[in-house]
């Protein structure tokens, strides 16, 4: 069997678009062109990819599990094609970890390779940014990849980047504002906000309910996610429980920044791409992170630190030592 890239571009739109029409539009095709297409496509297989009716068309759970292997087919095709066409598009990178801010292992890159085109891109979640990758709007992101399920991670390259200590935002009226540090033992008499409600940062969810359950913390209830500094200004006025964030957080109105604190909490940024992508941007983005690691010491671990087990679990499997682990502590009370 012989699968044209045609075929299964045109299978791979119709399914993003649920429709015929719209989809040989996007392709610049006749519809019956595209019909004929997907039929012979079906004929290859031997199975159904699309239940059709007058009204709504729907994927098969053949046409499901072809999905996810068309993309990353069309994917590495593409970038063939680019690379030896001389067509390469742009690294898009995603820096949802950094409050819409230019993280430094981008600017740096930009500066080893400027002749190269790299796009940020904000997706406000590595959830998000992974989803972006299997769709193949998106090359690169920046996240905590220890929370997400193995089978999300299938396919994904990771590069640890910086151990970052976690801190709480809160509004500027709040008790916890009054304290430079919030030790975790006070933390705890206050629900904590890990973002629940988001389904595009999955992963920061699932720290505060590691965080959670190691230091005796309460979690707050699903709220539905703000979007944009402002707006989470207004979510922290109207729900007012502490939000777990980095300490690089900032440029809330309203809201300051507490580090967490007895011990250091920390999260494990990677740089997430993937295995199969080749792109000088990364290139350079790869050699922008070891240069930072080696002059700032983005993965050293200070005395009375905390980090989840899987993140420390990324960090050996990379080759990096994992050193300076707090025991386990009595929850509070």
């Amino acid at each position: 069997m012989d699968l044209h890239p045609r075929l299964l571009r045109v299978f791979v739109t119709v399914s993003e678009e649920l429709h015929f029409g719209r989809a040989a539009a996007r392709l610049y095709v006749a519809q019956q062109a595209l019909s004929r297409d997907v039929r012979r496509l079906e004929a290859q297989l031997g199975t159904a990819l699309f239940t059709r009716s007058t009204r709504r068309v729907e994927l098969t759970p053949a046409g499901t599990r072809l999905l996810s292997g068309a993309r990353r087919l069309l994917a590495l095709h593409d970038e063939l094609v680019a690379e030896f066409s001389g067509t390469r598009g742009p690294l898009l990178v995603d820096v949802n970890m950094q409050g819409h801010e230019v993280p430094q292992p981008l600017a740096r890159a930009r500066e080893l390779a400027p002749g190269v085109e790299m796009l940020a891109r904000f997706h406000g979640g590595l959830a998000a940014g992974v989803a972006a990758m299997r769709e193949g709007r998106l090359d690169v992101s920046f996240g905590r990849i220890a929370g997400l399920p193995a089978d999300v991670r299938k396919g994904l390259a990771q590069v640890p980047v910086r151990l970052d200590p976690l801190a709480v935002l809160v509004p500027e009226d709040h008790p916890l504002a009054a304290l430079e540090e919030v030790p975790l033992g006070t933390l705890a008499g206050f629900p904590l906000d890990a973002l629940a409600g988001n389904p595009a940062t999955t992963e920061w969810t699932d720290l505060g309910e590691r965080l959670a359950e190691e230091f005796g913390l309460s979690l707050a209830a699903p709220h539905a996610p703000p979007v944009g500094t402002h707006e989470m200004g207004l979510y922290l006025q109207r729900h007012r429980e502490p939000v777990l964030a980095t300490v690089k957080v900032g440029g809330v109105p309203g809201a300051v920044v507490r580090p967490l604190v007895d011990p250091v909490p920390l999260t494990l940024e990677n740089l997430v791409f993937p295995e199969a992508l080749r792109h000088p941007g990364l290139d350079a983005l790869l050699r922008a992170v070891t240069e930072f690691q080696r002059t700032e010491r983005w993965l050293h671990r200070p005395p009375r630190s905390w980090l989840p087990e899987a993140d420390a679990a990324v960090l050996m499997r990379s080759g990096h030592a994992v050193d300076a682990f707090t025991p386990r502590r009595e929850a509070p009370g």
